[in-house]
């Protein structure tokens, strides 16, 4: 009995210095440039990159799998420190901003009914008509968006039943897009002066009986524009913002004003 105790102990210990040895072979050192990444990162973890949390977005860049801008919510900063840790070279795009396209307010926004349940955007866009307010197309006004963002960059107007942007704090991280069930939040350059903020896809006549601030499609824009950078799609002016110079001709002859500058955003400050 006590033989066989000793073998299959001796056994045993000469079974795990060898799994210990092996252990110890094939290990491979962590990479230290993912803790010197993780540090640059701003620790925010929205998810906005696409990799779970900032941890993930450190592996991702240590293994080539992201760009040193994929870190919206860092900004060129991050970009920078993170590209330097990488011996990479950061190249800057335009920052981007969210806009809300759509300026159906509670006054200007015909409601089909009262909506009574859950106070949330996407349970209210599932019922009839897409929502209590007769246009299908615009916002539902009880600010998913709002209480989505991360950063803090959304309020709502309560007067106006609308979400207002803080374009200096926005970060672009797109989560707001992503939340919002009638698309109407939408990146665009921060430099972009003027703005459609419509989305209804119906001819002149729906859209007047359902907001009397939706893009009725005249075209006045369009034949107004000095540099030619507006064109009708599906019944919804849109603005090239490569050839827009912000002359504003366009804000003055919509007859809805539905077209607006984008500096005359007003900033509502969250409560």
């Amino acid at each position: 009995m006590m033989t066989a105790a000793l073998v299959l102990g001796g056994a045993g210990l000469v079974l795990g210095a060898g799994l210990a040895f092996v252990a110890v072979k094939i290990a491979v050192p962590p990479d230290e440039r993912v803790a010197a990444v993780r540090e640059r990162l701003p620790g925010a973890n929205c998810g906005a990159c696409g990799f779970p949390g900032c941890d993930g977005l450190a592996a991702a860049l240590v293994k080539g799998e992201a760009k040193p801008d994929s870190c919206t919510a860092g900004g060129p900063a991050t970009a920078a420190a993170v590209a330097e840790v990488l011996g990479l070279e950061a190249v800057a795009g335009e920052r981007m901003v969210v806009a809300v396209h759509c300026v159906g307010t509670n006054q200007a926004a015909r409601r089909s009914y009262e909506y009574l349940g859950i106070a949330d955007c996407r349970a209210a866009a599932i019922m009839p008509g897409g929502g209590p307010r007769a246009c299908s197309y615009g916002c539902v006004g009880l600010g998913t968006c709002v209480r989505a963002c991360p950063f803090d960059a959304l309020a709502m107007d309560d007067e106006a039943g609308l979400p207002v942007v803080d374009r200096e704090k926005c970060t672009s991280c797109g989560i707001c897009t992503q939340e919002c069930p009638k698309n109407i939040m939408a990146l665009v350059p921060a430099s972009q002066p003027t703005l459609v903020s419509c989305r209804n896809l119906d001819k002149g006549p729906q859209v007047r009986k359902a907001c009397s601030a939706g893009c009725i499609a005249c075209g006045l824009c369009v034949r107004s524009c000095p540099q030619k950078t507006i064109s009708l799609v599906n019944n919804v002016a849109c603005i090239d913002p490569a050839g827009c110079d912000g002359c504003g001709t366009c804000v003055e002859k919509c007859p809805t004003k539905c077209i607006v500058f984008t500096h005359n955003v007003p900033v509502v400050q969250a409560v």
